[in-house]
């Protein structure tokens, strides 16, 4: 009935011989605090506001990042901005981590990742081939899940002082969780039977 879903559904349940499937997304954009996460509540009972101290400026980066489902490894690179530049250094990246075989990459399907350097870049690398997840269907893509994870640990209470702090602490908790990484499971597992 769909069969874009169902496309991007079989490159992880049913991969082509020899092909690798990856979930890339990207994050953000991530801007540095430079102010103090404001306490909860004061000793009376009331709401304590603090002003917030930054605002979006040009020190925030974009977060790219790919799942490999098969290990449940990921790769991680920081962007200024949402462009065609961007998206191919993270294609470089896959393409280093996977030597072998053919790569299919299941993405949103933004303009950074159609656009004419993007093609022509994809044109010298035919063993990469982008899978396109349909519109309102972000729940195809794993990389969601694994953001989760990646946020926890190193975003989640930090302040960092520019997109340089931001970068270092996305690869220091990429390197982590790639160390702890289990392969993903599509759907749920069974619930264990009662004796």
């Amino acid at each position: 009935i769909r069969p874009k879903r169902a496309a991007v559904v079989a490159c992880y349940t049913d991969p082509p011989a020899g092909a690798t499937t990856i979930y890339v997304d990207e994050l953000g954009p991530v801007t540095a605090r430079t102010f103090p996460p404001a306490p909860g509540w004061s000793p009376d009972g009331h709401r304590i506001k603090a002003p917030l101290g930054c605002s979006r400026g040009a020190d925030k980066t974009r977060v790219c990042g790919a799942l490999r489902v098969r290990d449940g490894t990921g790769v991680t690179c920081c962007a200024p901005s949402r462009n065609g530049d961007g998206w191919i250094g993270l294609l470089g990246q896959i393409a280093r981590a996977n030597p072998r075989g053919r790569i299919r990459i299941v993405t949103d399907d933004l303009s950074s990742h159609t656009s004419f350097k993007v093609r022509r870049w994809l044109a010298r690398h035919p063993r990469i081939r982008q899978v396109f997840i349909p519109v309102r269907a972000c729940w195809l893509n794993l990389q969601e899940g694994w953001w989760r994870l990646l946020r926890r640990a190193a975003l989640a209470g930090q302040a960092f002082a520019d997109a340089h702090e931001i970068a270092h602490a996305v690869e220091v908790a990429t390197a982590w969780l790639n160390r702890r990484a289990t392969p993903w499971v599509w759907g749920r597992l069974p619930p264990p039977h009662r004796a």
